[in-house]
């Protein structure tokens, strides 16, 4: 679970917390205390609520009974491909699309009817959105100026804002004067410096180069962790998610597919989606042929069978597709002791920088990728080589068959 308890987030007479809950951390940058999830406990006490929450156009149903809780403080995203449903409930929550069902709850509140305005929410947009005759300072003023904060105030509070983002002595310029980066900077200082309850941010990152899009994650990561202010977050981007998240949301279809902490969707996917969705992995298909408990044996042709982790498979017979990281294979001597161990063809092997990229063909299926750290003297073979592949039955899930 992740708690906050805060004193204004840009404001003054921010003061210290003492922890008074076991595990409890004090942040005392703007007197914020904020408690990481362990593990990702579902919210006990939700702050946003969808409550059978469904939005259909015609007969055409965009998002599915959708119920989700989410924490004060808490950095949530919702990740999934394109037509997923993550922009309509995020759109929905901030007072842009109506509900066809249901209701969604705003610190016990419904809003599900409130106009947008009246939510008391920020908003990030890919765009920026900023006003190009306005200078950064004025940006950045203007939800306060529409609140009709008083002039010491709103310029105490967008002085505080530049110097949070790093942009002291740069309110004079014009946006178009500033990086991308910076602009974005900008979009979220002034989403934040009327100090909303709620902060939404629809793939903010998007139209940032690569080296500027990884910088961003962290400037967004590190200013949510020192406010401690709630973020509903809205990415296709895996990396996004994994990074700056404290439980991601994966959509497909109007629903969600699986919840949880950033490293337990990964290393852990429910499911073929959630596992072909998420990062690169190798997927084998074949047939049940025994399970017993929580392990399975796989038979996957050519009188060859892998051990696995029986996760989303019921009875013998059953087809089923097998989920392995790149990542949690060995080759050569070291794939000797591992459980499962096989002879594979090399089809390819590149250069990645960091690590070496290999595919082979496996089981008589191609495609199966293994990772190597580029260390020195560390080398796969060429095309046309056999080579022994290896890797621990926990590592491989037996997954629904897709």
């Amino acid at each position: 679970m992740l708690r906050h308890e805060q004193s204004g987030l840009l404001s003054k007479g921010a003061g210290k917390f003492a922890a008074n809950r076991a595990g409890v951390r004090d942040f005392e940058n703007g007197g914020v205390r904020v408690v990481h999830a362990r593990g990702g406990a579902v919210p006990q006490n939700k702050f946003v609520e969808f409550a059978g929450v469904q939005k259909s156009y015609g007969s055409v149903n965009v998002v599915r009974d959708l119920n989700l809780g989410i924490e004060r403080g808490e950095f949530i995203t919702l990740l999934g491909p394109s037509g997923s449903g993550k922009t309509t409930c995020l759109m929905m929550l901030a007072g842009f699309e109506n509900l066809s069902a249901g209701d969604i709850l705003l610190d016990g509140v419904s809003i599900g009817s409130m106009p947008p305005q009246k939510r008391n929410i920020g908003m990030v947009f890919q765009s920026y959105a900023l006003f190009p005759h306005m200078t950064i300072a004025e940006n950045i003023a203007f939800p306060l100026q529409a609140r009709r904060i008083g002039k010491s105030d709103t310029a105490e509070r967008v002085a505080k804002a530049l110097a949070m983002i790093r942009l002291d002595g740069l309110g004079g310029r014009l946006p178009g004067q500033l990086s991308g980066g910076q602009q974005q900077r900008v979009a979220l200082a002034r989403a934040l410096v009327f100090e909303p309850s709620l902060v939404l941010m629809d793939e903010p990152l998007g139209a940032l180069d690569k080296q500027l899009r990884e910088e961003m994650q962290y400037e967004i990561m590190h200013i949510q962790q020192r406010l401690g202010v709630t973020v509903v977050y809205v990415t296709h981007d895996q990396t996004e998610a994994l990074t700056m998240s404290s439980r991601v949301a994966v959509f497909n279809r109007g629903k969600i597919e699986q919840l949880g902490p950033p490293k337990q969707i990964y290393e852990e996917p429910v499911n073929s989606f959630v596992a072909r969705f998420i990062g690169e992995n190798n997927r084998l298909n074949g047939t049940v042929r025994t399970i017993d408990g929580d392990d399975c044996t796989i038979d996957v042709g050519g009188d060859q069978s892998i051990r696995a982790a029986a996760i989303n498979v019921s009875a013998a017979g059953e087809r089923t597709t097998l989920s392995i990281r790149p990542e949690r294979v060995v080759i050569g001597a070291a794939a000797a002791n591992a459980q499962n161990c096989f002879e594979a063809t090399i089809d390819e092997v590149v250069f990645h920088g960091d690590h070496l990229r290999m595919s082979a063909t496996l089981c008589g299926q191609p495609g199966f990728i293994v990772k190597i750290p580029n260390s020195a003297g560390v080398g796969m073979g060429s095309p046309g080589d056999r080579i022994r592949i290896g890797w621990a039955a926990r590592d491989c899930r037996a997954l629904d068959h897709g």
